[in-house]
């Protein structure tokens, strides 16, 4: 496989968490809770394959190839066993790390997504008009690419807007929106797996009755009264050890509310805070390229 890049930010020293954004962002929504995750742990924020300043191949936009970059950033990183956070596009990522490498997943928390293979069962009616881009990006390549890269800002700038119960600074919003220009084809890619190859490879894993068999926390918009389904039921089917909330933050919750999602990590990882046998790399800040092969 050729080499990947993945833009990576490390700040801190302790047990290594890894936190993975969404869509459509970047390692910077991250900014405001790294910091205070730093003071006990090593903190590792990598641009997904496809996002950011990470490199953009036209292939490899299935989960499983994507949770085998982070697996080897983490070698690389030796990191051995981690802690890993996701968020929105992260928690696919996320989630399909911890099942197809559950010997180096200690803890995984998930933000505000539902598992690839439910994302279309629960989407009903007319409140499913707010995920049109799900069945946008989901078609034959060309249209999609074609139709948001002749208007990327509106588009992008489009869920920055709506999905935010405040606004962004100007910076941020900016910077999300000329990385999410630069990486259209990619972006696409990423949400068509979901519709296709992801789905085979989660109803392939749930017959076979595999589970998420470390700690897993799950925090959510009350989506499931909107919806009309029951959240929790669709994560224990997954997880043997669930802990489930909900948050009236809104979906960029992790920039809107960082001390409830730091609260969140830290809950999710207390059994290893200030572990001795936690290994992780000497702290280090800005940002790094690190190869994934």
């Amino acid at each position: 496989m050729n080499e990947i890049a993945l833009n990576t930010v490390i700040t801190g020293e302790g047990p290594p968490i890894v936190l993975l954004h969404g869509f459509p962002q970047t390692h910077l929504m991250w900014r405001h809770v790294a910091p205070k995750l730093a003071e006990h742990h090593t903190v590792i924020c990598p641009d997904l394959r496809g996002y950011g300043a990470s490199s953009k191949p036209r292939h490899g936009y299935d989960k499983r190839t994507m949770a085998q970059d982070v697996i080897d950033l983490a070698d690389e990183l030796q990191l051995g066993t981690f802690a890993l956070v996701g968020h929105d596009r992260g928690v696919h990522v996320a989630f399909r790390a911890a099942l197809d490498h559950p010997d180096r997943i200690s803890h995984l928390g998930l933000l505000d997504s539902v598992p690839a293979l439910d994302t279309w069962d629960v989407l009903r009616g007319r409140e499913a008009a707010a995920a049109f881009h799900l069945y946008l990006m989901a078609q034959p390549e060309g249209l999609p690419e074609e139709l948001i890269s002749n208007s990327a800002d509106a588009f992008f700038g489009h869920f920055l807007d709506v999905w935010a119960k405040s606004p962004f600074p100007d910076d941020i919003r900016a910077g999300y929106l000329k990385a999410a220009r630069e990486a259209v084809p990619s972006i696409v890619a990423d949400f068509r797996a979901l519709a296709t190859i992801d789905v085979e490879h989660d109803r392939a894993d749930l017959e076979a009755g595999r589970k998420l068999t470390m700690p897993v926390a799950v925090m959510q918009q009350d989506w499931g009264s909107q919806l009309g389904f029951d959240p929790t039921e669709l994560w224990r089917k997954w997880a043997t050890d669930l802990r489930y909330t909900t948050t009236s933050a809104g979906h960029f919750m992790a920039e809107e509310a960082p001390d409830e999602v730091v609260s969140f990590i830290r809950d999710l990882v207390a059994p290893v805070e200030g572990s001795s046998s936690a290994t992780g790399p000497t702290q280090a800040t800005g940002l790094a390229a690190h190869g994934a092969r």
